[in-house]
């Protein structure tokens, strides 16, 4: 494989598709409306908001040498070649980058007629036909069409509309988030009349525990569900972390929560499994916060083996805290 310079690597994933083609191949572009673009040749691959994204395969990216690599088939080398070349020979104009405040375009893949290979996928988790069922039926929940039949989990707005979308392969490890998708909206089911609040990880997450409480004979859409769109993962420095946008506009929109439990993976983002080489017992752990006026005062703390040594435990005890705070 002849060498390439880091420096002239670094200058080809410097462009964006949507520049790529646009100087270069502009034959291919095709305006699909508002910020939007799609490509002549696969009407499935969207471009927007920088990004891009082939529906129809369930693969993105952001760069012209994601889209040379993984939808062309070019090899890195003459990938990055061909874009540092046709760039000397005729620097890239840029499209001016969008204000931001610009609303973000949802761009949801198309849906398939029937979602029989999406129950299938969540029955073969455990997730009750019940829960599927009113997710299929309030459009939370479809599976989307073409090759790959993603489970597709959408968030909406308070008015109903589609604001977020959450991709997950069936078949294979595949995850994403679709162009446009706004944190803020992530996937949730509210309650009517509830001041409790549970949190999860995951749109899966969310499902199991709702299919756990069905199962116990529980009402399971007696509390507010939410998920936080993907790990949120906390930083170095505890109080410079800021609360999950999900989290944020869900209580704006939900003033009558007085209560939240957190259900997230035990894991190291939280400080459970391998924060301190120990190993954690059980799925989740369980925090219960209770709101007080504009922030939240910690109420219990319950995590079963979440750490063998009391000073860690405050320590984790106290992150949890002013995360959230």
């Amino acid at each position: 494989m002849p060498y390439i310079p880091p420096e002239v690597v670094a200058k080809a994933k410097e462009m964006d598709l949507l520049t790529y083609l646009k100087n270069y191949e502009p034959s291919e572009l095709v305006h699909f409306g508002g910020s939007t673009y799609c490509t002549r040749t696969h009407d499935s691959l969207k471009i927007s908001n920088g990004k891009w994204c082939w529906f129809s395969r369930g693969i993105g990216g952001k760069t012209a040498l994601d889209y040379l690599i993984k939808v062309r088939e070019i090899p890195f080398t003459e990938a990055v070649e061909m874009i540092v070349g046709q760039a000397t020979i005729q620097p890239p104009t840029y499209a001016p980058v969008p204000k931001k405040d610009t609303p973000k375009v949802l761009l949801l893949p198309p849906a398939s007629r029937c979602a029989t290979h999406a129950v299938s996928y969540l029955s073969g988790r455990g997730i009750d036909r019940e829960v599927i069922d009113f997710c299929l039926a309030t459009g939370r929940l479809y599976e989307s069409e073409g090759r790959y039949h993603n489970v597709v989990f959408v968030g909406h707005d308070q008015y109903g509309k589609a604001r977020y979308a959450n991709l997950r392969g069936i078949g294979s490890d595949f995850k994403g988030e679709c162009n446009g998708s706004d944190k803020r909206f992530s996937f949730n089911i509210p309650a009517e009349n509830s001041k409790i609040l549970h949190l999860f990880e995951s749109a899966i997450d969310l499902l199991s525990f709702a299919t756990i409480r069905k199962l116990n004979g529980m009402e399971w859409r007696k509390d507010h569900l939410l998920s936080l769109a993907g790990v949120y993962q906390p930083r170095e420095k505890i109080e410079e972390s800021a609360v999950p946008l999900a989290l944020t506009k869900y209580l704006s929109d939900h003033p009558e929560i007085k209560l939240i439990v957190l259900r997230l993976d035990n894991d190291r983002t939280y400080g459970g499994k391998g924060s301190d080489g120990g190993s954690a017992k059980g799925l989740y752990r369980y925090h219960e916060l209770a709101v007080q006026g504009q922030g939240l005062q910690r109420l219990s703390v319950y995590a079963p083996g979440y750490s063998r040594y009391p000073e860690q435990r405050e320590k984790q005890r106290t992150m949890i805290w002013r995360m959230i705070t």
